[in-house]
């Protein structure tokens, strides 16, 4: 069982599934902290709703700073926009859904409906999910699963987008139950970056 904490920059959809799948018994982790770089946002309201601690921190230093007073054993970026470096202790542990099929439509400022506008425009016909361990440079890091959806020709970026969401409502629980089984440094190990 893994002790994770939760980063967010919005609304906690994913934050939502995470609670959902432990509750159940599917999710092989312990929501420790929630933390968001946005004050107020909807995330942060849901996380209290569940009796998670839920902070605002605005920058790396604060967020490290709250993740001293917990004990965790990963970090999941759940909707957080922007490039997080954690304490050294955490450097391996910390892990990231984005929404398309890495190396394709990733790095700087491909988050969200950008990455979904550019596979429209692109005319592909699958896109995903991955979900990958997080280093220094967006979405790098090494890959632990991913998922794939069919595009049909008439879809737009939102469609796509709801398509996209569905299948990482799956695949980042199961990435996380992976790395419970396995251990992180497995997946440092298969891959040479």
């Amino acid at each position: 069982m893994l002790k994770m904490a939760v980063l967010l920059s919005g609304s906690g959809r994913t934050l939502d599934n995470f609670h959902e799948r432990i509750q159940e018994g599917s999710l092989a982790g312990e929501i420790q902290v929630v933390i968001s770089n946005v004050a107020g946002v909807l995330g942060l309201k849901k996380a209290e709703k569940y009796g998670y601690p839920a902070f605002h921190a605005a920058d790396n230093a604060a967020i490290n700073e709250i993740l001293l007073g917990y004990d965790v054993d990963i970090v999941c970026l759940a909707g957080y926009l922007k490039l997080y470096t954690p304490p050294a202790e955490l450097a391996r542990a910390v892990i990231n859904i984005h929404p398309s099929l890495i190396p394709s439509f990733c790095g700087d400022g491909f988050y969200g409906h950008h990455v979904h506008d550019a596979v429209k425009r692109r005319g592909c016909t699958v896109t995903g999910c991955t979900v990958h361990f997080a280093d220094k440079n967006y979405d790098e890091g090494p890959i632990i699963l991913q998922k794939c959806v069919e595009i049909v020709y008439e879809d737009d970026a939102d469609t796509i987008a709801g398509k996209v969401f569905a299948i990482e409502c799956v695949a980042f629980p199961e990435a996380i139950n992976r790395v419970d089984q396995l251990g992180i440094e497995f997946f440092w190990k298969r891959v040479e970056l």
